[in-house]
């Protein structure tokens, strides 16, 4: 009962470099001219200047390829890669969960849950659940939404009004942007 597992690869993103070109004549731009030649001329070149032959426009007729150091290129480009990714900011929704019915110490404890997370740069959803006939105040849910809503205004803004989904009410709040 030997069962054979087969793994699906996913094909290597091969350079465009030296022997990987498989077109036989490109376009050879160097110093500003344009030359087409036979792609083992273009590398034979490339080799004489101790440089890389890398097809820069492949699905060009013929591809068009230029005369560089292929390492110095590769390594500043993930170079620049890396520090986007540094300065890169990961948003996160944090979720305060509230009741229409909420009293004010508990509405003034949520209040500064909110601030702690806006302060962060975290967006905050307001969540307000109803329970039984909670249901037909919809409107006693909503002020309660708009008055958290109302004083977070100056370090956030509304960025997605109350909406009622299911048995739930929902608002979303986005901090402001610091100048």
């Amino acid at each position: 009962m030997w069962r054979c597992l087969t793994i699906a690869r996913q094909p290597r993103q091969v350079d465009l470099v030296n022997e990987n070109i498989r077109a036989p004549r490109v376009l050879l731009i160097q110093n500003g001219k344009q030359t087409e030649m036979a792609t083992r001329d273009a590398q034979k070149i490339a080799e004489d200047m101790e440089q890389d032959l890398v097809l820069v426009q492949a699905n060009a007729v013929p591809p068009v390829a230029k005369i560089m150091d292929w390492g110095k290129v590769k390594f500043q480009q993930q170079k620049k890669q890396k520090e986007q990714r540094k300065n890169q900011k990961i948003v996160q929704t944090k979720e305060v969960r509230m009741s229409p019915v909420i009293d004010s110490g508990d509405f003034d404890t949520r209040k500064k849950a909110a601030i702690k997370f806006l302060e962060k740069g975290n967006k905050v959803k307001l969540n307000l659940r109803f329970r039984g006939r909670m249901m037909t105040h919809q409107d006693i849910g909503r002020e309660v939404l708009e008055r958290m809503a109302n004083e977070l205004t100056d370090i956030a803004k509304v960025e997605q009004r109350a909406k009622m989904d299911g048995r739930q009410m929902f608002l979303v709040l986005a901090p402001k942007e610091h100048k």
